[in-house]
Order: structure tokens, then C-alpha cells, then sequence
């Protein structure tokens, strides 16, 4: 519990510079494609694509992600599966937290594992030169990943450097918000326990909607999910 002279100190640093922090670029589903159709055929691409599909299906965190085992993968007769998150930031307990992937994101993890020669283990490893496979990913690989991929399909550097480790979690949420799914689900898919990241990261999604259509007049121009800002011309 923080002092009174902390928490005085704090306010006013508050006051003086604001508190609002800053968001990760969501790879929102348009982003996500994107992304994919520019990944190449070696297997360190085969590997981020499986990555990238998982992160954004399950809505999972980087460190999440990387902790995951082959055998977290349930398949079902329909062709989705499941995964077990053995421990997050919400479980820390590790009592263990069931999410969906679908059919589409399964193959991709399969072509993944059949290349890699992985039947056991960890789900995501690294990849070094020449397509060996190392042994588990370090969570800090996941954001370079998904940068590095961004470039490859051509996004403005100023999209790759807001991108982070959760940028697939971010974008699935605000996917979520623009389909007018109810929040209750939306809160169950994240597995957030309050509101609070869910409306910022569906904000201006949310400000759009509020929009008293009594004024007339076109509604505020914003980018769609998944669009990439342009940068005004001079």
C-alpha cells in the first residue's frame, strides 16, 4: 500500500502530465490477413503464421503464448479445437483456463508442428538459421515476431512500432466490438475480469456509436478496425 507522501506525489504527476497510457496498435482482422498472405514458405514463417493465428483465435497475452504445449491442443470431430492456459495473469493460481481456436488456426499449428518435427513439448519454439528448431520462444520474441512480419507485408513504420505482444489479443477485442458482440462475451473471450480494457480498447469504436444521430449531418469519419492510419497530406 503506497504512503500518503507517494500517493501525493503521484497526483501531482498526474496533474502535470496526465495518466492516460499508451495502447498497442490491434491487429485487427483486416492487419491479420494482411500479415499471413505476406508470411513466406520456410518454416520459421509456417511457425509465425500457426503463432499469429493462435494469439489472435485465443485473444492470448505474450507470456500465455509461449507456455503453451502440444499437448494444451484438443481437436474436435468438427475440425476446431481447444487449448488449456495452464496460468495467467488472471489465474494465478494455475487453475487452468479453457479458449476456442478454429478449424482454420488448427491446420495452420498442425503444419507447423509436422515441419518442425514437434510431437511433444512446447507448442512455439525458435527458429534459427537454416529452419533448426531451438527449444522454447522467450516472450519477448513474440512482439519482434509480429513486427517483422508486419514489414514484410508492407505496413507503415509507424504500425510496426506500435505493435506489441498483445496486438493480436487488442485487435481480436476490438473485432469483437465492431460485430456488436455483447460484452458479457467479449469479457468471457478475453478472460477480463472488469470492463475497463475492453472499452479502452474498443474506444473509439464505442465514441462512433455514441454519436447523437439528432444533429444531422454525416457521422465523424474514422478508420474502420483493421485500417491502417494515413498520415495527412501537407
Amino acid at each position: 500500500m503506497k504512503s500518503p507522501l507517494v500517493r501525493l506525489a503521484l497526483k501531482r504527476m498526474y496533474r502535470r502530465k496526465g495518466r492516460r497510457q499508451g495502447q498497442a496498435t490491434g491487429l485487427t482482422w483486416p492487419l491479420h490477413q494482411r500479415l499471413m498472405e505476406a508470411a513466406g514458405d520456410r518454416t520459421i514463417d509456417d511457425r509465425n503464421r500457426a503463432l499469429l493465428a493462435v494469439a489472435y483465435d485465443a485473444m492470448l497475452r505474450r507470456s500465455e503464448l509461449v507456455s503453451l504445449q502440444v499437448s494444451d491442443l484438443m481437436v474436435e470431430l468438427q475440425g476446431d479445437g481447444s487449448l488449456l492456459v495452464r496460468r495467467s495473469k488472471t489465474d494465478c493460481e494455475g487453475v487452468g483456463e479453457i479458449v476456442w481456436v478454429g478449424a482454420d488456426t488448427v491446420r495452420l499449428v498442425w503444419a507447423w508442428l509436422d515441419r518442425a518435427g514437434i510431437a511433444e513439448g512446447m507448442l512455439f519454439r525458435s527458429v534459427g538459421k537454416g529452419g533448426r528448431v531451438g527449444e522454447r520462444l522467450h516472450p519477448c520474441q513474440v512482439p519482434r515476431i509480429f513486427k517483422a512480419m508486419a514489414r514484410a507485408a508492407g505496413l507503415p513504420e509507424t504500425v510496426v512500432k506500435g505493435l506489441s505482444g498483445h496486438s493480436a489479443r487488442v485487435g481480436a477485442a476490438q473485432d469483437m466490438v465492431a460485430a456488436d458482440i455483447e460484452l458479457p462475451a467479449i469479457l468471457h473471450a478475453g478472460r477480463w475480469k472488469c470492463t475497463g480494457m475492453v472499452s479502452r480498447y474498443g474506444e473509439r469504436l464505442l465514441a462512433r456509436r455514441s454519436w447523437p444521430r439528432c444533429r444531422g449531418g454525416p457521422e465523424p469519419r474514422l478508420s474502420g478496425a483493421g485500417s491502417v492510419p494515413r498520415r495527412p497530406s501537407s
